[in-house]
């Protein structure tokens, strides 16, 4: 039966081969390693992914397309809304598995839990939660590759005092290396959508600056909350209400600021707290 593409779920499905073939070859799977898609669809990407894993896990939502991909071998399907999943116990979950072709009986040690590999086409209207919440398990992850709608790719990579530069940059530069990897356009998908496509790659810093998660995301959300004002009318009197007694320019607006001064701000006003693993 064919299934009709669900506007609540926002599902547009990769159909182009020529781009599905790109994407894989940006993400370069290799057999063993411990891989996740998010949002797997009409297994587009699925299927050339499991030929070259072996095994793979995939986290689909829609429980007709769900039930589709529980049929196919060393597929192992998580139907869940991604926002309710926990990767860094998926990632324990996954280590514990015994591999593919290993004989039954055969004694095997637990082995540390092995950092994922995430990918997907992310449901553009919920792109920004997803990228937020998959921000904490960082330390569980070894690189994420994402087809987004451009505009959101272009703020992810965007460098400071340009339009683009926002907090979605501010949160994921002080976390990620990344890097825009190919553009996709509408009639790459079935049915189009009225917006241009991107992946973006995404590797965690080997050791991202130490600044608590909650306070530092307050922070750059107030910085950004009135963009077209001097950052004195908004995060000078959130500092001021917090007693910061440290020197930072507020003469300037949310996007004049690199990401390395807002960490270096959230270090003075927040206090330095030990990363918290997920």
């Amino acid at each position: 039966m064919k299934h009709i593409p669900r506007k609540r779920f926002g599902q547009h499905f990769l159909s182009d081969e020529a781009v599905i073939d790109a994407i894989v070859r940006a993400i370069a799977p290799r057999p063993g390693q411990a891989v996740v898609e998010i949002g797997p669809g009409l297994a587009a990407l699925t299927q050339p992914l499991l030929q070259r894993l072996g095994r793979l896990t995939v986290i689909e939502l829609d429980r007709d397309l769900a039930a589709r991909l529980r049929g196919q071998p060393h597929l192992h399907v998580i139907e869940s809304d991604v926002l309710k999943v926990d990767f860094a116990q998926l990632a324990r979950d996954l280590a514990a598995q015994t591999p593919a072709g290993t004989p039954a009986g055969t004694p095997t040690k637990t082995p540390a839990p092995a950092k994922l590999r995430v990918c997907g086409n992310l449901p553009y209207n919920i792109s920004t939660p997803i990228l937020f919440h998959l921000l904490p398990f960082a330390p569980v992850i070894e690189d994420q590759h994402f087809m987004l709608q451009k505009e959101v790719v272009d703020r992810m990579v965007a460098a400071p005092a340009t339009a683009s530069y926002g907090r979605l940059s501010v949160m994921l530069q002080w976390r990620y290396e990344m890097e825009s990897v190919l553009h996709v356009p509408p009639e790459a998908f079935s049915p189009p959508p009225k917006v241009e496509s991107a992946v973006v790659r995404m590797q965690p810093l080997p050791a991202p600056a130490d600044v608590p998660l909650a306070g530092f995301s307050e922070l750059v959300q107030v910085a950004f909350s009135q963009r077209r004002k001097l950052l004195r009318h908004t995060l000078g009197r959130w500092l001021q209400e917090r007693g910061f007694a440290g020197v930072f320019d507020v003469q300037r607006r949310a996007e004049e600021v690199p990401v390395h001064e807002y960490i270096a701000l959230a270090r003075q006003a927040l206090g330095r707290a030990p990363a918290a693993s997920p």
